[in-house]
């Protein structure tokens, strides 16, 4: 198929584009940027930077995506990336900014994401498969959110946190706290676990016997307040030992909670010296 570019674009020269790719009026592409096949650009996107991007991506008016960190560590000379998977949205407004030096130096999305409008994803985030984010969310760098989690309008969330998989966070929360998966999350200032994601994990397909476990768990952890490992010696015991994944999930989910700190289990990596990616790797060698 095609490549498709308005007129009134600028694509640099430098620029790979797959096949089947469309590039409408008064965008900007860098010269290091990768588009796959059959992306879409509307209107009025920018997207600079060492940014590779899968295919089937859709990308609405005034998205900028790739653009330097806001991060004061962070230097025009610094080479960090943006890596994004396939069939992903980024509607109106929605910002992305590459990685800074720390970490990995990469900024990541999965595949089939939805970012609503005017959501921002700050340097160093991970957002992994199927994951929603409504509109007005604000991450702070280096936040993890896990497959097929949402966060509901105008919710910002604390650098380092992470949010579990399939877990829901209400709207206009000030998330501080990891949020465990299959659990809903609701209340303005540091929200409080309220129950499990029903919706989500039903959506999801998850048998029954597995959602009243979660259950369950969700009761001993928070209502009857058990440790962790407490709350596994009873599964233990009760189920023969053989957990369904997705108990094993959330209990080794919290179980590493201990590992960080303020409750924010990402926090024991803060100042671990950065792992430049195998891309910066090869560049360096071969510069040497």
């Amino acid at each position: 198929m095609p490549i498709r570019i308005s007129p009134l674009a600028s694509v640099d020269a430098r620029a790979e584009l797959g096949s089947d790719v469309e590039i409408g009026p008064f965008c900007l592409v860098g010269p290091h940027v990768t588009l796959g096949d059959g992306c879409r650009l509307e209107s009025h996107v920018t997207i600079v930077g060492h940014t590779r991007i899968g295919r089937r991506n859709q990308f609405f008016p005034g998205a900028v995506i790739g653009s330097p960190p806001q991060d004061k560590c962070y230097t025009p000379e610094s080479e960090t990336f943006t890596v994004i998977g396939d069939e992903n949205q980024f509607r109106e407004g929605v910002t992305v900014n590459t990685g800074a030096e720390k970490e990995d130096y990469t900024t990541r999305i999965g595949h089939r994401n939805l970012l609503m409008i005017n959501s921002h994803v700050a340097h160093n985030c991970h957002l992994y498969d199927d994951v929603i984010l409504v509109n007005g969310v604000l991450l702070g760098g280096h936040v993890h959110v896990q497959d097929g989690a949402i966060i509901s309008g105008n919710t910002v969330v604390h650098h380092f946190t992470t949010v579990g998989t399939l877990a829901f966070v209400s709207g206009g929360c000030r998330v501080t706290r990891d949020v465990p998966p299959y659990f809903l999350a609701a209340g303005s200032d540091n929200p409080e676990l309220k129950t499990i994601n029903m919706v989500g994990l039903q959506r999801r397909g998850v048998p029954r016997e597995t959602i009243a476990l979660l259950k369950q768990a969700f009761r001993r952890l928070c209502r009857e307040h058990k440790k962790v490992e407490a709350v596994r010696a009873l599964f233990a015991e009760e189920l023969g030992g053989e957990f369904p994944p997705e108990l094993e999930t959330l209990l080794s989910f919290v179980e590493s909670q201990k590992e960080g700190r303020v409750g924010r289990t990402r926090e024991a990596i803060r100042n671990a010296p950065p792992r430049p990616p195998q891309q910066k790797q090869r560049q360096e060698r071969r510069a040497a």
